[in-house]
């Protein structure tokens, strides 16, 4: 019994200590700081560079990828600007036609039509390897981007040296329920301390899905490891922005984060989809970080710092949390210090927040820290024990729509048939 208490003691102790050194650190280094532009060239005398949007859809819900097009059309960026929408094997394509229809007007879109599901990644490819542009913006179709999105994200890739951005993502819904508003402000927190602490030494460790840009000639470079990566043999469907960062950064670039970029994508409104997204997470961070470690030794050492305060801190509060059950079940006996540290610890983290962002919402953030403990931390346990399973764990079934078997038929596009396009992979 002693040993349990002393355990749980000191996982919690050193856990506190680790912590506070860390998030310390990480809201030093997450303040702007302002800084001479990338060039003293005039903007006005510089070729703006052409940017393609891959926005791959499976399955999705018509309003919500109208509401995605219609943001993308909206863009008041004045340069040359592509948008290739990929239906991914679809089996909801009777209910979007209306929306290919209107939007098949706009001379800059394109669609392609794959004849099955074979996942994110490959669509994405399908359509890189269609366009041209000097950028490339991936975009998620349940996604919507502020106007002035593409012209910010831009403006940072004039430096030579980035290799890819994305920008602050927050929740389309988050007003639904009680989960999407603590998630929304999770992704406040994962954006404005963890990537702009990480974008301050130029090493976003994962660009975000929804919205995330990358110089055409680096991903062309890195487009094989990407499609083929493979864990313990088997092809990885999952975790594609995690891993493309990864790529950017072992192959030299500067990977950084836009604050003012808004992205509002749609987030999980109950816990059975929210904890299946954060299982696939789980696993994707867990491989790639694996990926990564050989990079920490030329980056920051915050960077290290980073890594060890995100894994080895939830390993400690995991074995305290354990420990602190264990010794309350076998003794009946409250474990308090852990207990009072714990409480500490997530009053004060929301209410810095709270003062840093000036927002007082983040004081109900206190309500993530059950969910934490008893939910995402086994979860990531048995993320970490299952990390060869693929399973998308997200998606959801579509009412059946008979597509015809072969080459799909092409879309006109104002003048313009996209090509036919067939794939074959594994699924999502």
């Amino acid at each position: 019994m002693y040993l349990l208490d002393t355990t749980s003691t000191a996982a919690i102790s050193i856990y506190a200590l680790l912590l506070t050194a860390y998030r310390s650190m990480q809201v030093l280094y997450a303040r702007p700081i302002d800084g001479p532009a990338v060039s003293a060239e005039p903007v006005e005398t510089r070729p703006l560079p052409a940017v393609d949007v891959i926005v791959p859809s499976f399955n999705e819900d018509p309003g919500i990828l109208s509401a995605c097009l219609a943001s993308i059309a909206d863009q008041d960026y004045p340069g040359e600007l592509r948008v290739y929408v990929v239906d991914d094997g679809s089996r909801n394509r009777e209910a979007i036609v209306r929306v290919r229809a209107f939007y098949s007007r706009d001379p800059r879109f394109s669609f392609i039509l794959l004849p099955e599901n074979v996942g994110k990644r490959k669509a994405q490819i399908a359509a890189i390897g269609q366009s041209s542009g000097d950028l490339v913006l991936n975009v998620d179709s349940d996604s919507t981007i502020a106007f002035d999105v593409v012209s910010k994200l831009a403006s940072k890739m004039r430096d030579p040296e980035v290799g890819a951005v994305m920008g602050q993502l927050t929740a389309s819904n988050s007003g639904d329920t009680w989960l999407t508003k603590l998630i929304d402000m999770e992704y406040w927190l994962a954006c404005n301390e963890e990537r702009a602490a990480q974008s301050r030494f130029g090493a976003v460790m994962c660009c975000c899905g929804p919205c995330a840009m990358y110089r055409r000639s680096a991903l062309a470079s890195l487009l094989d490891q990407y499609e083929t990566q493979l864990f313990r043999g088997k092809p990885s469907d999952f975790g594609e922005d995690r891993h493309l960062t990864i790529l950017m950064l072992k192959a030299g670039f500067r990977t950084e984060y836009v604050p003012d970029a808004i992205v509002a994508t749609v987030v999980p409104d109950t816990l059975k989809p929210y904890l299946r997204q954060q299982l696939r997470w789980a696993r994707s961070t867990f491989r790639d970080t694996f990926l990564a470690l050989p990079l920490l030794r030329g980056l920051s050492p915050f960077l290290a710092f980073d890594a060890v305060g995100q894994n080895i801190g939830q390993l400690l509060l995991a074995l305290s949390v354990v420990t602190g059950l264990a010794h309350l079940i076998m003794t009946a006996t409250v474990p308090w210090w852990t207990i009072l540290i714990i409480a500490c610890m997530t009053i004060i983290r929301c209410s810095v927040v709270a003062l840093h962002s000036r927002q007082l919402r983040f004081l109900g953030f206190v309500l993530h820290t059950p969910i934490n403990l008893f939910l995402i931390l086994p979860l990531k346990a048995y993320a970490l024990c299952t990390l060869s399973n693929s399973d998308w764990l997200s998606r959801y079934s579509a009412p059946e729509v008979p597509v015809s078997g072969g080459k799909q038929t092409p879309i006109q596009t104002s003048g313009r048939v996209t090509p036919d396009c067939t794939c074959s992979g594994e699924g999502q």
